[in-house]
């Protein structure tokens, strides 16, 4: 069932691409950040899905037909798209009390939750390197935390739990991936969540409606999840995995620049300490990934 994917034979020009999709998923984050100071988290979350989900029918519906939503195991890839929404709405939570960096590290402690599960869950072998970086991972996440009280603790648990949900996300691509394609992957995340968020949010949200500039705000956040997953996809079609995966946590480094820029927020020395050895706990992950292993394409929001 799965499309046959073109050899990956240019590895600059798929690292190329995956550097600016992940800024692109910063830009997001951003976008995000800034209209929560204003805006009902669940409506920021429904808005964002359902502007990714029109561009998906419109742009491969037409192309694709039944392909697009054709799948083996529906009842996983609703779960795995559940556990998507729960990390959009945790994060974006998480993103009106702390800085961008700080949340965007905590996210990226979610490959060594992956790891703790895969052994539990998936009883696969985890060599000591991986469990090394958990370890490390672990210390990086109490040096953001700062236990000097310097970090909103609400938005902190906000963030872990949106990390939570981006793990078992991961899990079920991983356990996904072989039989299913990338496109119909993500296609079955914009539906789910663009389902989910329209029966609820009458429920959960009752404020005023968006004047255009912040509906053109709010939808440009599907615009660059859109494109970044685009991007994303085609810089796995053209470089091995185990190239790109390290290559992810550029997105840290996207993330402490626009914060900077767009919030005057820079980590402060601790915190920059522990964003790094997130990273580095991240990286030693991605190099311990067992040589031609079936690696799914990462996850992002």
């Amino acid at each position: 069932m799965s499309d046959p994917r073109p050899e990956a034979t240019h590895p600059l020009r798929g690292i190329a691409l995956l550097v600016t999709a992940v800024l692109f998923f910063v830009l997001l984050d951003s976008t995000s950040k800034h209209l929560s100071r204003h805006w009902s988290v669940s409506l920021l979350v429904w808005v964002r899905y359902s502007v990714h989900l029109l561009l998906m029918s419109a742009l491969l519906m037409p192309r694709m037909g039944r392909r697009l939503v054709s799948t083996r195991r529906p009842a996983l890839q609703i779960v795995r798209a559940g556990c998507l929404l729960i990390t959009s709405w945790f994060i974006v939570a998480a993103l009106q009390r702390m800085p961008l960096a700080e949340t965007t590290a905590i996210l990226f402690s979610a490959p060594l939750l992956v790891t703790v599960l895969a052994r539990l869950v998936l009883h696969e072998h985890v060599a000591p390197l991986r469990w090394a970086a958990v370890v490390l991972g672990f210390v990086g996440v109490l040096l953001v935390a700062r236990p000097t009280g310097d970090v909103d603790l609400t938005g902190l648990a906000l963030a872990l739990c949106g990390a939570g949900g981006f793990a078992g996300y991961q899990v079920l691509t991983r356990l996904l991936s072989p039989t299913e394609r990338p496109l119909t992957l993500l296609f079955y995340t914009a539906l789910v969540g663009t389902v989910c968020m329209s029966v609820a949010l009458p429920w959960i949200w009752a404020g005023p409606l968006p004047d255009a500039r912040a509906l053109m705000q709010m939808t440009s956040m599907g615009v660059f999840g859109g494109i970044g997953h685009f991007l994303l996809i085609q810089a796995f079609r053209l470089a091995p995995a185990s190239t790109l995966s390290p290559v992810l946590y550029v997105q840290l480094a996207w993330a402490t620049l626009l914060g900077w820029l767009f919030f005057d927020q820079l980590p402060g020395p601790i915190g920059a300490v522990g964003i790094i050895v997130i990273g580095i706990a991240g990286v030693m992950t991605a190099l311990a990934a067992r040589p031609g292993a079936n690696a799914p394409l990462p996850a992002q929001r």
